[in-house]
């Protein structure tokens, strides 16, 4: 997948984790939460969870010690996987959780490779995960680079979320009418263009400069200003070529082409800017739906019929709601061996009870959780595996609802009809 899919779904990996790991509480300080970030060694902090182990030791409550204890073991063994943390740090919550009627559930969630380094190393027992850092990694970072302009005056800046900012605002030296006759008039009038194109390329190679270092967050250029000097511009090719590719397709009327023209020029393109995203959300959903109504559609949904396309390769670009959830869990029955030898596994959310051995009914801390994974991510894992792109879509638009309500959260585009 490219870059910006693979950070896409890891922010995704990320959103579905930090659900799961809000809701959960223990009935003490019994959950464990263990942040290593990618310049500390594995092998420190695993020294530090024996010594902890030991200190552990020292708890009254009887079943505290039992529970931190076996979620320090927990996260020694996850730990035993790992030789270093990765380019961007390793995450490991561990520990027993409510799961209702007084009963608790040991549940282990690791977040590798999350979409930032994590920054700092942190170890915490308390009732409650320590999210601050992961939290802090879904905070929208998208961006809209801001535009105005006429011959008189520019100015530029950055709109992210309700934030507002304006960079700099440039005066022009372009004289205005002037009295000349004669070839003294062409003179003048070709003085004046080209005082007029050195003060557009000015304007935007400052803007470009201001721009450039932040590109991965801009979703577009949005240019605006009181004449006909906005679309000269966007047309003649003043703007750098990368940022150029940004550039929303309609320009807007402000009255000012200074910070209050900046300001009003948000006022203005604010439906556009929240529809830029959508759109490309929009022609990909309508892609599908224009496929699926061929007579040989070169598209699927439901999970049997998409996890089939990807295993032979068919799937050129995959579909996920961002509504979907839901957990596989694989378990094993510590008394009779049930799930040893046959996959034993459930959908189930990570508050849920673990089921009774269905073999010899056995239930509660005889049932052992072996591994967990959301369908999110074995269907992304599939994807990455057959080189098809993976688009999420949201559930804030009519499209995004179809495909919630009326696919199951999934559906495929295909590079060829299955049938």
């Amino acid at each position: 997948m490219a870059d910006d899919a693979k950070l896409s779904a890891r922010r995704m990996r990320l959103k579905l984790a930090l659900e799961d790991l809000r809701e959960m509480k223990g009935f003490g300080t019994e959950l464990v939460t263990l942040i290593i970030p990618p310049d500390r060694q594995v092998s420190d902090a695993r020294s530090m969870l024996q010594n902890e182990h030991g200190q552990a030791a020292n708890i009254k409550s009887k079943g505290t010690r039992k529970n931190v204890q076996g979620a320090i073991e927990s996260a020694i063994s996850t730990l035993s996987r790992y030789k270093t943390p990765g380019e961007h740090g390793l995450a490991i919550f561990v520990g027993s959780v409510i799961v209702g009627n007084n009963k608790s559930r040991m549940v282990n969630i690791v977040v590798e490779d999350p979409p930032q380094p994590l920054i700092s190393f942190r170890y915490r027992c308390d009732s409650r995960f320590e999210l601050t850092q992961l939290e802090e990694m879904l905070v929208d970072k998208k961006s809209y680079a801001l535009f105005v302009i006429d011959r008189a005056e520019a100015a530029y800046g950055i709109a992210s979320g309700k934030r507002i900012h304006v960079q700099e605002h440039l005066v022009s030296n372009i004289m205005g009418k002037h009295r000349q006759g004669g070839q003294s008039a062409q003179r003048f009038e070709r003085l004046i263009e080209e005082a007029a194109h050195n003060f557009f390329k000015r304007a935007t190679e400052h803007a470009c400069s201001y721009w450039l270092p932040h590109l991965e967050n801009i979703q577009a250029v949005i240019v605006g200003g009181p004449g006909a000097t906005k679309d000269f511009v966007v047309k003649n090719e003043y703007f750098h070529h990368e940022i150029a590719k940004k550039i929303a397709k309609t320009t807007f009327d402000v009255g000012y082409s200074n910070e209050s023209g900046v300001r009003e020029l948000v006022e203005n393109a604010g439906q556009l800017m929240g529809e830029i995203e959508l759109d490309a959300e929009r022609q990909v959903m309508n892609r599908f739906l224009e496929e699926l109504i061929r007579t040989h559609p070169k598209a699927t949904y439901g999970e049997m019929m998409i996890k089939q396309a990807l295993t032979s390769g068919a799937v050129d670009t995959l579909l996920i709601s961002e509504g979907l959830r839901g957990n596989i869990i694989k378990m094993q029955c510590k008394k009779c061996k049930h799930g040893a030898e046959n996959d034993w596994e459930a959908r189930l959310t990570r508050q849920q009870e673990l089921p009774a051995c269905p073999s010899c009914g056995a239930s509660g801390d005889a049932i052992k959780e072996l591994s967990s994974h959301s369908i999110i991510d074995s269907l992304t894992s599939l994807a990455e595996d057959s080189n098809s792109e993976v688009t999420y879509i949201s559930v804030d638009t009519e499209e995004g609802s179809q495909l919630m309500q009326g696919f199951g959260g999934l559906a495929a585009i295909l590079r060829y009809p299955m049938m």
